[in-house]
């Protein structure tokens, strides 16, 4: 049971990563149809990947729910319990968008957005009501709580032409409060993260994989924006909103650049150690790579559609990589357990 009491919050970044990855194949199966079918395969394999991973989720609160509480409390720990909800999102989008479930992709919305938007309250506050956080403890995790704000849309914003009456106008207000209270509050908490990164030692290995976090907010609110504009009744003029999530996805460029870098000195200098950190990688890039295309779409500008469609092969090597590393770390404790 050793397994259960320390499961860690962070393997709903797994769900996350993988969901991402069949977004954007299904966006790039334009130029390779094969990409289709991956998509499909994926969004499956997510699914079952999901309810395994809520077993032990929801056994820890009632077995080990000291330990989950004292998680919970921890200033670097507690972001990663909104990964959770974010992960339903994603598969809300991958079932609209991928399988066309639309009564499923209701359901994991609902849901996603009622624990997304729950976590992103109650973290800050535990955060507020702290006497003291170390410096140390202040990495790119701390967007996880403005991602999931930002993610709402992605599937809130084409499901409104399914709901009707009061629950459309709900949706909208949801879909608007949580972009617009997520964006900013990745403003406010990506001043903080620069100023740990400039003014202190780097981050620890074992959670280098972090740096890639910052694409994530970046990505997700240039695709979701657009969703937002695309797919509503009353914003008539809508260039300069387009314009400004061209711009914002221009800022993802410096620090995709910059995530590389940092990446390498920790290969070349001091150490990247394998851990559940490396599913970092996967989300923050998927998202980036889905606002490339996003924008290459809008604007019909080829060269970044290329562009991002290098980068989707890039993002699908990470993800087999990272997920081989994932079942050979889970593999011993699997034979302990059986022994």
């Amino acid at each position: 049971m050793r397994w259960i009491r320390e499961f860690p919050p962070s393997w709903f970044a797994s769900v996350m990563g993988t969901g991402a990855l069949a977004l954007v194949s299904l966006a790039y199966s334009s130029r390779l149809d094969l990409l289709k079918n991956l998509s499909i395969f994926l969004t499956y394999l997510n699914t079952l990947v999901f309810f395994l991973l809520l077993i032990p989720w929801i056994l820890r609160w009632v077995l080990y729910k000291e330990n989950a509480i004292k998680d919970l409390k921890h200033p670097m720990m507690c972001h990663f319990y909104g990964t959770i909800g974010i992960a339903m999102l994603v598969l809300s989008a991958d079932y609209l968008m991928i399988l066309g479930k639309v009564n499923v992709a209701k359901t994991f919305w609902t849901l996603g957005t009622g624990i997304t938007i729950f976590f992103s309250l109650l973290i800050p506050y535990l955060m507020f009501i702290e006497k003291e956080i170390n410096v140390k403890n202040i990495t790119p995790a701390w967007f996880i709580p403005p991602v999931g704000l930002i993610v709402i849309p992605l599937t809130g914003a084409p499901l409104l032409s399914h709901f009707s009456g009061i629950t459309k106008e709900v949706a909208y207000l949801i879909n608007y409060f949580s972009w617009g209270s997520g964006f900013f509050l990745y403003l406010a908490l990506f001043a903080i993260v620069m100023y740990r990164f400039i003014l202190h030692e780097p981050l620890p290995c074992g959670i280098a994989p972090a740096i890639w976090i910052n694409l994530g907010p970046i990505g997700a609110g240039t695709s979701t924006l657009y969703a937002l504009i695309k797919n509503n009744e009353f914003i008539r003029i809508k260039e300069p909103l387009l314009v400004l999530g061209l711009i914002f996805w221009g800022f993802g460029v410096w620090w995709l650049a910059m995530a590389i870098l940092m990446t390498l000195y920790y290969i070349r200098n001091l150490n990247l150690p394998y851990s559940l950190a490396w599913w970092a990688f996967i989300f923050p890039l998927g998202a980036y790579v889905s606002a490339t295309h996003n924008v290459a779409v809008t604007f019909g500008i080829g060269v970044i559609d290329s562009f991002g469609f290098t980068l989707y092969w890039f993002l699908l090597l990470l993800w087999v990589v990272t997920g081989i590393k994932t079942l050979k770390a889970i593999a011993p404790r699997r034979a302990s357990r059986s022994s």
